[in-house]
């Protein structure tokens, strides 16, 4: 008996030293699970499942399923150029799923019996498709066909005709430059396989439902007499056949979305902004009208929250969304009076709601946890698929704690941190702000990589949730409206001290990064406080002046700062970083992705030329034909190695049992 205790010991340091930190190379390990559709009768889960492949690399996607007790995985595709979407037709009879599979040259809809068999092509266009959806009787599926090639496939082609350019948008990340590419709604016929055409014009069609009697098609469509220049939206209704008139549902001029038919084909919810004009800091609100439009309820009228992805309980009396609350994202309910009855509650993010038959599922994931399905039963989550849970068990992961610290104008801000494994409260850490981009975002209770991985190297992460940020009302989201990089800062700053004042953070070791947003912001605090060490900025911008016309955000620049002839005051005010470049002493990295439109190369370009101007350190990496997004597993794990290679040079915390421990 007296070796029971030393022997518990020995078997949990054991477990300890079998554990691993998190590296780079990591990248290759983490699939992404995504789309899960319950089947009509509510027995298998169908879902996507993405697997990074070293050798091409690249992230292949396949179509899988699970059955509802978890007990059973089966994997349905397996060509190499992807499955998406599925989708079962309502009958049972088939799984259908989007592909460009066997050289299809676009992404057309593939069919599978559930009896049994291969996997037959459904349809044979021009062009791909974008979005389906079955009809309620299974006869029919409506189309979202774009019905042109996007610049980047024009790219592709050996002596490509000229862009032509005449629209107020003319580009987006990831589409390249916008012509007059629309996207229209198409009837495609089961039994005689004949497409009609619905929609035409020069506006676009997205996010089609059926009403359950399949007559009827909601979609959403900006119909304005410029779309380009207003975030209107409205809900529109057409009889399910060539030639019919139209029906506007709804008529406010900010935007309406994401419409549900009611299962006995009274009512539409729906999603509407609350805002007239165009915001980036809106919030929806659930909305509710009859089926044949009207005056809107709002059901959410009381809850100053972000909500999402409405889907209606069976007996049509309660309407279910995804709900985020201050670090945490989880499923409420409204009935039709507008009563709030919370689902499931905890520290996790819950989304991707789907309803099959009579169960719920979703995509769960916690800080120690990427996503898996669980299934929604009674408000508690339980856990079907277990894809990552083996490389999980295989690492040492860090401590996700909640924060709250106090800004100097009072401001309360919730953040998270991340301790390294193993680490003492006692002790003092260099401490890397990480900072979310958007800014319409939030770090909540999810798996996140990249703080995972600094943490793993013996850094504290900080991971901020300042005014702009999700999850606090839109008062909170909004204070940054025309004023960026001030409340922002003195947020994240504040985080910092309070980090520092605890105990946790060592004054003299602070590293600062992010991306997008959070890029920008980087240059922002780095050019208000120099206490920052070392800083990784990633497609970010500074001389915001220089970013009309260049970027995605025309509609946003007009409608926060107005135009930049008029209003230069403003332009000057937000583009304070470059323009107070020598204040600047931190060795700062920036990165980039070659095609990124949403914000472009020329915003890391002048800021690293600017600090090489100046003998500040620095450094510029491209990564090629990559957009907003680094999708490259080989990139990724480069920008993972870059960062950490950063940071150390200029922290120097690397010990060496840590590389050992990396070795074993």
């Amino acid at each position: 008996m007296k070796y029971f205790v030393p022997l518990l010991l020995l078997l949990s340091t054991s477990a300890t030293f079998s554990q691993k930190p998190f590296v780079p190379s990591d990248v290759y390990k983490i699939k992404s699970i995504s789309d899960p559709q319950v089947s009509p009768e509510g027995k298998w889960v169908a879902f996507v499942l993405s697997t990074p492949d070293s050798a091409k690399d690249k992230s292949i996607s396949n179509i899988w399923m699970i059955n509802w007790d978890g007990s059973e995985s089966v994997k349905l595709t397996a060509s190499q150029d992807g499955e998406s979407r599925p989708r079962w037709s309502p009958d049972g009879k088939y799984l259908t799923f989007l592909s460009s599979r066997y050289d299809t040259k676009s992404s057309q809809i593939w069919k599978m019996d559930r009896r049994g068999g291969e996997a037959e092509k459904l349809t044979e266009l021009k062009f791909s498709i974008g979005d389906y959806v079955w009809s309620p009787d299974s006869k029919k599926i409506v189309l979202v066909i774009q019905d042109q090639e996007s610049s980047d496939e024009i790219e592709k082609k050996k002596s490509a005709k000229p862009i032509v350019i005449d629209r107020y948008h003319f580009k987006s990340d990831g589409q390249g430059y916008m012509e007059r590419k629309r996207s229209h709604l198409y009837l495609f016929d089961m039994e005689t396989k004949k497409l009609d055409t619905l929609t035409k014009g020069d506006f676009d069609e997205t996010l089609p439902i059926w009403s359950p009697d399949s007559k009827r098609i909601v979609f959403v469509s900006n119909r304005t007499v410029d779309p380009d220049r207003n975030s209107n939206t409205d809900l529109w209704a057409i009889e399910a056949e060539r030639n019919t008139p139209m029906k506007q549902l709804t008529k406010w001029t900010g935007a309406d979305t994401n419409p549900a038919f009611s299962p006995d084909g009274k009512w539409i919810a729906y999603l509407k902004s609350q805002l007239p004009t165009y915001s980036m800091y809106d919030q929806p609100q659930l909305a509710l009208i009859p089926a044949d439009g009207g005056e809107p309820k709002i059901l959410n009228a009381t809850l100053d929250r972000d909500v999402s992805s409405p889907h209606w309980a069976n007996d049509s009396q309660s309407i279910y969304v995804n709900s985020e609350d201050d670090r945490r994202s989880n499923v409420a309910a409204f009935d039709l009076s507008g009563s709030k009855k919370n689902i499931t509650s905890g520290d996790h993010v819950v989304h991707s709601l789907q309803l099959g038959g009579s169960n719920w599922v979703a995509l769960v994931s916690d800080p120690t946890t990427p996503s898996e399905i669980y299934a929604i039963e009674n408000g508690t989550p339980r856990r079907l698929t277990h894809v990552h849970e083996e490389f999980i068990k295989s690492k040492r992961l860090a401590n996700v704690e909640a924060f709250n610290s106090k800004s100097k104008d009072g401001t309360d801000v919730g953040s998270l941190l991340y301790r390294p494994f193993g680490k003492s409260k006692e002790e003092k850490l260099p401490l890397i702000l990480w900072i979310h981009g958007g800014p319409t975002g939030q770090d909540d209770f999810q798996f996140e990589m990249i703080p995972q991985v600094l943490a793993a190297k013996g850094y504290a992460v900080a991971c901020v949730n300042y005014r702009g940020s999700n999850g606090r009302g839109m008062a909170y989201s909004k204070a940054i409206s025309g004023d960026w990089g001030n409340k922002e800062v003195v947020d994240l700053i504040g985080a910092v001290d309070h980090l520092i004042k605890i105990g946790v953070a060592d004054p003299e070791k602070l590293g600062i990064g992010g991306w997008s947003y959070g890029g920008i912001l980087t240059d922002y605090v780095t050019a208000s406080d120099p206490r920052f060490k070392v800083a990784a900025s990633g497609a970010g911008s500074a001389l915001q002046l220089s970013m009309y016309g260049t970027d995605q955000y025309v509609l946003q620049y007009e409608n926060e700062l107005g135009v930049p002839w008029k209003n230069m005051d403003k332009w000057m005010k937000v583009s304070y970083p470059f323009l107070n470049v020598e204040k600047i002493k931190t060795p700062t990295l920036y990165m980039v992705g070659e095609k990124d439109f949403n914000v472009p190369a020329t915003g890391g370009e002048q800021m690293y030329q600017a600090l090489k101007s100046l003998g500040v350190p620095t450094e510029f990496i491209i990564y090629p034909n990559q957009h907003h997004g680094i999708r490259v597993p080989s990139y990724q794990k480069d920008r993972l190695t870059r960062y950490l290679d950063w940071y150390e040079k200029y922290l120097g915390v690397t010990k060496l049992k840590d590389k050992l421990l990396e070795k074993k």
